[in-house]
Formats: structure tokens, C-alpha cells, sequence
């Protein structure tokens, strides 16, 4: 059942973000033709800002979710009830406290913004950026359950409509109107409805957490839950301004227009991060479950699977990154967008490595480790900070991607190991170097000879440079791969799994 649901929460999620991707290719097209780059860096800018009040979010819907996994598997319908009410009043809490502290922003706007000659009123956009994160909290509790009971593809499909309404509703306002006041209110409007079918959707499968009979959440629950979130406040803090604050930094030093242009870099890059994380945050349900229940042996195997599969895919669209996504920009919006080839390959670079955080990242959330290494993140965001202020002086817009490249090796090469790879497994810090520097080796090889051999291959018409780009991208980092790890207990896992995959789908074919 755990490898099931963590399949169909993978398809799903992997769909979701096919659609998500294309929808916002499309979007942002339209977008930029209407109402230019200028008004695209106030979006990115202001996204960045509401994001960090989600800091106050405190990391209260980890912790409980990780809370959850135990109730789940013992079928304690009660403490389950006892949790969500827990939940719920906690989220209400968070809306009204991010809405002051929201406010309190307000009057230093116009100088995080800097001069522009948009025609709008920054502070009536500020807003509306404050209330869809608000929008965001409200019924947004009952989401966890479904997380919880391995069943986000729901949520998922639920977003997929979401996100196809809204943004053909948008696009409509934008060339009926070109009112972004109307566009960005059509998000709110989508989002509180999303809430609203999440919502329904849990109470109708889970109709005990409608019951009315909840007891006080048990004081040692809320003890660990509480000490939990002393950690995620951390983390929180940290995963902003390490991920959270490159717009900050851009608009103050090189201006809101220079955010716009690395805004569409950004749309394409966070679209595969979205695609492979909501993959692996597909199976967090599911590793959490297998660390109540299985002994540490078989999670490490399972951690080694994952990480190989994950060196493999970051890999594999880093080499796709730095080979496709310059012509892709030249066809999709023009060559005017295209930024200098050195912020290219820090952007890939720091692509590759943050997604590298990513199956330590599933394990420390399904193991609730979220104390122990709470001063992490304060490392991790003051050497962020230091470096990207420093770095953007040097090597212009380059150097803030250089500065969160050296802020991830601090998390990867110190954080993981000590607190999540080795209370896990029982094992030593060598052995954890063992397991991914051959994979990051292996990686820079693939991305290398990719981009040497892709380079010299030159058509004449853009839309074909794409096709032939892409051919190359899917041969030569995959075949590396296989020729490098074709031996390994990893590989022979995964060509199992698509070798039965393949027997499955001939007999159902032979038996029609």
C-alpha cells in the first residue's frame, strides 16, 4: 500500500507540474507582451515578500503532519481530531498575525521598490499580494490529513484546476482589460475557492474531523510539537533567506527591470523544481510510515535509492538547463531576454546542488528533525547574505547565485550529515562523503560532455536548435549514467522496477 499511494502521489504530482509548467510558459508570454518586464519584477518582488511573512507559519503544518503519521497507523481516530482542532485554531492564529505584520511593511515599500514608472498604486498591489497569502491560510488545515493519510494526489488534481481557471481567467482580464488589479484579484478569488473543494473533499473522506466531541490535544504531544516548531522557526528563517531573498537583493543593487529579466530564468527553473520536489515530497508520507515501522537497515537502502535516483534527475536537467533554456528563451520571448552565459551556469550550479538537498530534505521532515539542528539555518542564511552582498559588488548578478551555491554546501556538507544522515543510519560522516561525491562527480562529467558536444552542433533555424538540443540532452547525460552505474545495487533496484512495469503493461495488452 506504502509503495502504491507513493507511485500515484508521484504520477499525480508529475502531471500537476507538466501542466503548471506549460501553463505558465503561456501566462507569462502574455504577461510580459501586456504589461512589459517592469510590472513582471513588482511580481516577482512582491512574491518574494509575502513569502517571507510566511515565516511566522512557523512550521506549525510539519510538525503536525509528522504527528500524524503514528495516529494514522494505529487508527487513533481521536488524537487525529484532537490534532486537526489543533491545527485549525493554530492557522487562524497565523492569518491574523501575518496580516499585522503585512501591514507594518507598508510604509517602507518605496524604498525596497526603488523608482518605477508603473501605473498602478504600489501599496493597493502590496495588498492584494498580502491578502492571497492570507487567502492562503483560511480552511487551509484540513489539507494535512490528506498529506498525512499518503493521498496529496488528490490535492494535487484539485490544484490542477485551480491553476487552469485562474489563469484562463486571468489571461481574459489582461486582454480585455490589461488591468492588473483585476488579474491579481482573480488570483485570490481562485485561491480561497481552491481552499473551499480541498476542504469538502477531506471532511466527506475523513468525516470524523467534523465531529464536534474533539478532548484537548494530549500535553505531551503539544510539548513535541512545540518543540518542533522552536526548530522550524529556524528552518523557516533559513529556507527564506537562503531561497527567498535573490530578488531582494537583485532589485536593491541592480534594479526591479533586472529582477524582471531573471524572472523568466526563474519561471523555468523552479518549474523543474517544482516538478522533482512535489515527486519527492510525494514520498515524505510514505518514509515517515517506513521509519515507524521498519528498522534502519532497510531505511538507508531506501535512502540510497532515492538519493541515486535524485543525483540522476538534477543531473540530467541541469545538462538540459544550460543547452536548452537560451534558444528556448530566443523562441518563447525574445532574444532581448537572454542574460550573459556566465549567470547561466551559476543559475545551473545552484539548481543542481539545491536540488541535491533533496532526499536528506524527505527524511529529516519524515523524522520530525526539526530541534536538533535549529541553528543551521541561521548559518546557512548569514553566509547566504554575506556572500550574495558581497559576491553581487563583484560579479554583478552572477555573484547572488554564487552566494547561495556557497550557502547549500553548509547545509549539505555539514547540516545533513551530522543530523540527519547519521542519526538515521548510524553511520560516519566518510561514509556519507562516499555516497554523494560520486554522484556529484559523475553529475559535473554528464553536464560537461553535454554541453561541449551540444555546442557544436549549430542549426539554423531556432525552433529545430530546440528539437536537436533536446535529443542530445536525453542521450548523452543518461548514457553516462548508465555506463558509470549500471553495476550498482541502485541502479539494478530501479531497472527492476521498469522492467516489471514493462511486463505489466504486455500481459495487460497480450490479455487484450
Amino acid at each position: 500500500m506504502r509503495s502504491k499511494n507513493s507511485l500515484k502521489n508521484a504520477i499525480v504530482a508529475f502531471v500537476m507540474n507538466i501542466v503548471t509548467i506549460l501553463i505558465g510558459f503561456v501566462s507569462q508570454k502574455i504577461f510580459l507582451n501586456i504589461l512589459g518586464t517592469e510590472y513582471l519584477g513588482i511580481n516577482g518582488l512582491f512574491s518574494n515578500i509575502v513569502s517571507m511573512l510566511g515565516i511566522v507559519e512557523l512550521g506549525i503544518g510539519s510538525a503536525i503532519i509528522y504527528n500524524l503519521y503514528k495516529p494514522i497507523a494505529e487508527k487513533n481516530i481521536e488524537q487525529i481530531k484532537s490534532l486537526m482542532l489543533f491545527y485549525k485554531t493554530s492557522y487562524r492564529f497565523i492569518a491574523v498575525i501575518i496580516s499585522m505584520l503585512g501591514l507594518l511593511i507598508i510604509p517602507f515599500l518605496g524604498m525596497i521598490v526603488g523608482e518605477t514608472t508603473i501605473n498602478e498604486n504600489i501599496n493597493v498591489i502590496y495588498i492584494l499580494f498580502l491578502m492571497d497569502i492570507i487567502a492562503s491560510y483560511l480552511l487551509a488545515y484540513k489539507r494535512s490529513i490528506l498529506y498525512a493519510n499518503q493521498k496529496s494526489y488528490i490535492i494535487n488534481i484539485v490544484h490542477i484546476l485551480y491553476l487552469l481557471i485562474m489563469n484562463i481567467t486571468q489571461i481574459f482580464i489582461l486582454y480585455t482589460t490589461k488591468n492588473y488589479i483585476l488579474y491579481l484579484i482573480i488570483k485570490i478569488i481562485c485561491r480561497i475557492l481552491e481552499n473551499i473543494v480541498i476542504t469538502i473533499i477531506a471532511s466527506k473522506k475523513y468525516k470524523y474531523i467534523k465531529e464536534k466531541n474533539v478532548t484537548k490535544l494530549e500535553k505531551n504531544v503539544r510539548k513535541d510539537i512545540f518543540t518542533k516548531v522552536k526548530g522550524l522557526v529556524y528552518h523557516k528563517i533559513g529556507n527564506f533567506v537562503v531561497l527567498g531573498t535573490d530578488n531582494i537583493i537583485i532589485s536593491s543593487f541592480l534594479g526591479v527591470t533586472t529582477v524582471g529579466l531573471y524572472s523568466n530564468y526563474n519561471l523555468i527553473i523552479q518549474a523543474l523544481i517544482n516538478l522533482f520536489s512535489q515527486v519527492f515530497s510525494s514520498i515524505t508520507a510514505s518514509v515517515g510510515n517506513l521509519l515507524v515501522e521498519e528498522n534502519t537497515s532497510k531505511s538507508y537502502t531506501i535512502y540510497k535509492n532515492e538519493l541515486f535516483l535524485n543525483s540522476w534527475i538534477y543531473a540530467f536537467a541541469s545538462a538540459g538547463l544550460l543547452c536548452i533554456i537560451e534558444p528556448f528563451i530566443k523562441v518563447w520571448i525574445g532574444e532581448q531576454f537572454i542574460l550573459p552565459f556566465g549567470v547561466l551556469v551559476t543559475l545551473v550550479v545552484n539548481f543542481y546542488f539545491s536540488g541535491m538537498r533533496g532526499t536528506n530534505g524527505t527524511f529529516k521532515e519524515a523524522a520530525g528533525i526539526f530541534y536538533e539542528d535549529r541553528h543551521m539555518p541561521i548559518l546557512e542564511s548569514i553566509t547566504n547574505i554575506v556572500a550574495s552582498i558581497i559576491l553581487v559588488n563583484i560579479f554583478g548578478l552572477a555573484g547572488v547565485f554564487m552566494g547561495t551555491i556557497i550557502s547549500n554546501f553548509v547545509l549539505l556538507f555539514y547540516g545533513y550529515p551530522k543530523y540527519t544522515y547519521k542519526p538515521l543510519f548510524k553511520r560516519t560522516y566518510k561514509q556519507y562523503i562516499n555516497d554523494y561525491i560520486p554522484y556529484i562527480f559523475v553529475a559535473g562529467i554528464s553536464v560537461f560532455v553535454t554541453y561541449l558536444i551540444v555546442s557544436r552542433v549549430n542549426v539554423n533555424n531556432d525552433i529545430l536548435q530546440i528539437i536537436v538540443n533536446l535529443i542530445l540532452v536525453f542521450i548523452i547525460p543518461n548514457v553516462i549514467h548508465v555506463i558509470v552505474f549500471h553495476r550498482t545495487e541502485e541502479f539494478k533496484f530501479y531497472k527492476n522496477i521498469v522492467e516489471n512495469i514493462l511486463d505489466n503493461l504486455k500481459s495487460i495488452i497480450l490479455q487484450k
